[in-house]
């Protein structure tokens, strides 16, 4: 296990490989996985907690949509120190490990909801439907080549003048 430092300065200093890291560095291990702790480095107690909810107070802050709303904050203090506290920990545990589990499977399925809404899909619909309409009114129903014009439609035969139907007079 990675074992960080924190100084009274607020500086983290990684004691594997000797340099001191930011908390951008300490979210890329939670992104690897890699397991780490981050100890106070006077009195040794464990301090990853306190980190890991800074970092997440910086994604929240930062503009990336955020996970934790006003309301779910509100409620989630209203649990410290009632009884179900010990029920809603293990519930919010095991609901993100069942949520991890079927995370690929979600993601496929809000794949397929996206895709349905993508510009570009609807675009492309859009293209289909139009050339379909096309070849409705297309009367010799080929499709034109690229830079082919459109194909002008054919005038209207007219009768001569001298050969109107019957009952129609000259005047």
């Amino acid at each position: 296990m990675r074992i960080l430092r924190k100084y009274t300065n607020r500086r983290l200093y990684d004691t594997s490989k000797s340099c001191y890291v930011t908390l951008e560095d300490v979210k890329q291990l939670v992104l690897s996985g890699e397991p780490f702790q981050v100890q106070d480095s006077k009195t040794g107690n464990d301090l990853t907690r306190n980190i890991l909810l800074q970092i997440i107070a910086e994604q929240e802050a930062e503009g990336h949509g955020t996970l934790l709303t006003n309301q779910v904050l509100q409620q989630l203090i209203r649990f410290y120190g009632d009884s179900m506290q010990g029920m809603m920990s293990q519930y919010i545990e095991q609901s993100v490990a069942a949520f991890l589990e079927h995370q690929e499977r979600i993601r496929e399925q809000m794949q397929n909801v996206i895709g349905a809404a993508n510009p570009l899909t609807m675009m492309n619909r859009l293209a289909d439907q139009n050339m379909a309409m096309w070849n409705l009114f297309n009367p010799s129903g080929r499709k034109p080549t690229a830079g082919e014009p459109e194909p002008e439609p054919e005038p209207e035969a007219k009768e001569p003048a001298g050969e109107r139907g019957s009952g129609e007079k000259k005047g």
